[in-house]
């Protein structure tokens, strides 16, 4: 007995795939940037230092005086000198009224008056020390800055973007196929 066969053959679909690549650029353009210092503020205010130095005693010291200070003393010393006169002479003249107290009163003040007087002298210095005056004062400085902002634009520009998108093709290339056979089939029975 013929046992008929089914043969079957079968050849599968085949797809065709094109793709093409997206595309991006991207461009950033640079910021734009100013920037400015203004200059700072400085004033400065000063007061000059002052120096005074009197040397007018160390000059009379030296005997080397004004006129006018001379005159000046001249009378004082004179004034003294004039009251110690009469001071002498009024207790010269009690010695003498009361001679009769005894001792030799004439005797003892024609001696005083002959002796040379001693006069004090110690050791000196010319001019004397501390009779030059001096007086300073320092400068004064006064320092004002002020600092000013510094100006500064920035203007910003967003990127370029160009962007292509891609693209996928899908084609059938070849279509699916079936066959069917039929073998030891007997077409009479």
């Amino acid at each position: 007995m013929n046992v008929p066969q089914i043969r079957l053959q079968s050849i599968s679909a085949q797809l065709g795939i094109h793709t093409t690549k997206g595309q991006q650029t991207i461009e950033q353009p640079k910021a734009e940037l100013s920037m400015e210092q203004p200059k700072a503020e400085l004033t400065i205010e000063t007061t000059p230092s002052t120096l005074s130095i009197d040397q007018t005693e160390a000059w009379a010291d030296m005997d080397l005086k004004h006129i006018s200070r001379r005159v000046s003393e001249a009378a004082q010393q004179g004034y003294q000198d004039a009251l110690a006169g009469i001071a002498r002479r009024a207790e010269e003249g009690e010695q003498l009224k009361r001679i009769e107290d005894g001792g030799n009163p004439l005797a003892d003040l024609a001696k005083k008056h002959s002796e040379k007087p001693m006069y004090p002298f110690n050791i000196g210095f010319i001019p004397s020390a501390g009779s030059v005056k001096i007086h300073y004062e320092p400068a004064k400085v006064n320092i004002e800055a002020k600092m000013n902002k510094s100006l500064i634009n920035a203007t910003v520009h967003k990127p370029i973007i160009d962007y292509q998108p891609g693209n996928v093709e899908v084609e059938l290339e070849r279509r699916n196929e079936l066959s069917i056979d039929f073998e030891s089939v007997n077409k009479g029975e």
